[in-house]
């Protein structure tokens, strides 16, 4: 009983510590969004800011990443990605256009809240693309912005000159871990997908072996080299 009220009140000491660190961390996030919104010179404090990327190796399987910040932290629950369906290969600009007309277009239909701010990553051009896509869809309510990694710079709707913000800025380390992340995820698909290809490419030498074949050998052994290892009645 005496161990059993002692583990109780750690644990409550433990969540009462984890409880203030939360809330320390939210008002942290506050100052950063309030921030973030006076430098963009955006309508609303951005509590929902979605960031698409574009990835592809050499024109071929071309993926979009959409990743999704709430009051500042990631949400990975809201995390998506895509196979951009369009033959555009190395053309950034209408691969970014599908991937944000796909996901908005999602959202609605799911009748979701639209984010308060959508990020892309690269400059005018990303950005007139994005532009494009939401304007398709009419959806008026979202603000823009294109983040310039190479030079730190911001770009926005109706406005010629760029933003720039100071390195240490903590509304810059807010876009950047954004769009990091994105790129992050999207990368990790295009590596994924690319893999999967190669794989079906050596098994697909094999006399008599189809794509059900492939995907059924690949799920039982793992990978070519399980294939190879295996027996005849193992693969029987």
């Amino acid at each position: 009983a005496r161990l059993s009220e002692l583990a109780a009140d750690n644990a409550r000491h433990a969540l009462e510590d984890r409880l203030a660190a939360l809330e320390q961390a939210e008002d942290r996030a506050d100052i950063v969004l309030y921030d973030l919104r006076d430098r963009l010179d955006l309508k609303i404090v951005p509590r929902l800011i979605v960031c698409v990327d574009i990835s592809h190796h050499q024109g071929s399987e071309t993926v979009g990443s959409a990743i999704v910040f709430e009051n500042g932290a990631p949400k990975k629950s809201e995390y998506r990605h895509m196979r951009v369906k369009g033959q555009w290969r190395n053309d950034d600009y209408r691969s970014l256009a599908e991937v944000v007309s796909r996901y908005f277009r999602r959202r609605m239909d799911e009748k979701r809240p639209i984010p308060d701010l959508l990020v892309v990553d690269g400059g005018k051009g990303q950005l007139g693309a994005a532009r494009g896509a939401l304007e398709e869809l009419d959806v008026t309510d979202v603000a823009l912005a294109a983040l310039a990694k190479r030079e730190e710079v911001i770009f926005r709707p109706d406005r010629y000159d760029p933003i720039r913000l100071g390195r240490k800025n903590p509304a810059l380390h807010l876009l950047q871990r954004l769009m990091d992340e994105a790129h992050r995820f999207a990368v990790s698909y295009n590596r994924k997908l690319r893999r999967k290809r190669t794989l079906r490419s050596d098994l697909a030498q094999i006399p008599g072996i189809g794509p059900e074949r492939q995907k059924l050998l690949l799920s039982r052994f793992g990978s070519v080299r399980g294939v190879r290892g295996a027996t005849a009645q193992e693969i029987a």
